[in-house]
């Protein structure tokens, strides 16, 4: 990938990204380049609550409400699973399970198990499973493959 990084004097900022395939690292810089705001807004107790997207260890579904995990906090969202990976475009959220999407910057280990499935520890030790419908694709994202 050529980068071309010029500074100027006068005028208004202009960023310009030319790419012949959206492979993943284009999506992410996409991501970003339309989501300045790297925040996403849930609530905890009532009170409305910022966390960085990087923050979020993974995302459950319970009882059809939404909550996403950081090392210290639980926030309710509103919306699905579905919206939220629809809303946020980044490659790095992984729809492990039905119930479940994780962040894969924030997988710190991984282990084989029978039927197919995959045990992912996540920082701060929590362990997780990807089912055996989204393993494989796992499997190819790990490859590069996505």
């Amino acid at each position: 990938m050529k980068i071309d990084i010029q500074q100027i004097t006068d005028g208004e900022d202009s960023l310009v990204l030319r790419y012949r395939e959206l492979t993943p690292t284009v999506n992410r810089i996409l991501g970003i380049l339309r989501d300045q705001d790297n925040r996403i807004w849930g609530r905890i107790d009532g009170e409305s609550v910022a966390v960085n997207r990087e923050e979020i260890l993974y995302l459950e579904s319970v009882d059809e409400k939404v909550f996403a995990y950081t090392r210290d906090k639980v926030l309710r969202l509103e919306g699905s699973l579905s919206s939220f990976l629809t809303e946020i475009e980044d490659e790095a959220f992984f729809r492990s399970s039905k119930s479940m999407v994780i962040n894969v910057n924030r997988v710190i280990s991984l282990k084989s198990l029978p039927s197919n499935r995959i045990d992912v520890t996540m920082e701060g030790d929590e362990h997780l499973i990807i089912s055996r419908r989204y393993a494989s694709e796992f499997r190819r994202l790990l490859r590069g493959e996505r």
